[in-house]
């Protein structure tokens, strides 16, 4: 049937574009409930556990709170009195010291570790289970047994140094020593989780710039330095940031190794707190000390203090992105 001009549509066309819009029509939040209830497990969990937690220890960190007796408000005096702590700043010192010593030769191992994977032939599997084997390794039985590595008297570091002609060393009783004992658990731990990641970036460079740079003439060492180390920039730069943000955040290291080196808190960090992490600091005020609310305000200071590294960080990549 053809339409008269001017008539409009036929009833059944216009009936039909009812029909369409009433299909086409968006649904309120309230018609995807099912979707909503599937995914709420997560956020309850996460607004239980995380946020409300988090909001809470902002709320306490001005208070004075002994985790007993009745709050009592102290506005901006602890952070006040957190910037005048010299024993924050000494545990900030130890923190980024060690995570210095730990942090450059892992990433350097890891990429070592990563190339000599990516051109294995044989086995490849096996070599990158056993790599990331101590990543999966429980952290207080791996420190339990560096602890006894570096002991004084019987450990396997001193029994090298005598079988080399050099005197003992108190690994876990001088100042150095302990640092250079939780660098190298730090070290040992995470150099195999890195290596994956940087081996899964390795893969992906393809494989023309290699043989051009060995008709060039090039040999191992410069295709690693010209070739591998700026093609990889990127990735190295994230396994940075994220060992930055792990090992400012050191705990379980220094704590399990350190433990019975000292008679007044287990998380003293050995003697004279020398490997006392920020982390470490934050356990003895709020749990040895029971002062909660200065507590809560040292772990808002450990939050900025991985904060700022982290968009230090940031910005070192957008300034070799651009």
């Amino acid at each position: 049937m053809t339409a008269v001009p001017g008539l409009g549509a036929p009833p059944a066309a216009r009936g039909g574009t009812k029909a369409a819009a009433v299909r086409h029509k968006p649904r309120s939040v309230l018609g995807y409930w099912r979707l909503y209830l599937a995914i709420s497990p997560f956020y309850l969990l996460f607004l239980c556990f995380g946020l409300i937690p988090v909001g809470y220890s902002l709320y306490l960190s001005f208070h004075r709170w002994d985790g007993l007796g009745t709050m009592e408000y102290a506005g901006l005096s602890q952070y006040r009195y957190l910037l005048g702590d010299a024993q924050f700043w000494h545990s900030l010192t130890n923190t980024l010291t060690i995570w210095a010593m730990a942090t450059l030769p892992m990433l350097f191992l890891a990429l070592v570790t990563a190339v000599m994977l990516n051109s294995a032939v044989r086995f490849k599997n096996l070599y990158r289970f056993a790599y990331f084997l101590p990543n999966v390794t429980s952290v207080v039985a791996v420190a339990i047994i560096f602890s006894s590595v570096f002991s004084t008297n019987f450990g396997l570091a001193n029994a090298v140094l005598q079988g080399l002609g050099l005197d003992q060393v108190a690994w876990l009783n001088s100042a150095w020593g302990i640092k250079i004992a939780i660098a190298m658990l730090m070290t040992w731990q995470w150099t195999g989780y890195n290596a994956l990641i940087f081996l899964a970036g390795l893969q992906t460079i393809p494989t023309e710039l290699y043989e051009a740079a060995r008709v060039d003439g090039a040999g191992p060492v410069q295709t690693f330095f010209r070739v591998t180390v700026p093609m990889m920039r990127p990735i190295i730069l994230f396994a940075l940031i994220v060992s930055t943000v792990t090992g400012l955040q050191s705990f379980t290291e220094p704590q399990v190794l350190l433990a019975n080196t000292n008679n007044t808190s287990t998380f003293a960090g050995g003697p004279g707190n020398s490997g006392q992490t920020m982390v470490l600091y934050f356990f003895q005020q709020s749990f040895d000390n029971n002062d909660f609310g200065y507590g809560a305000a040292i772990a808002w200071g450990i939050f900025l203090v991985v904060a700022l590294f982290s968009i230090i960080n940031w910005r070192l990549v957008q300034r070799k992105d651009a």
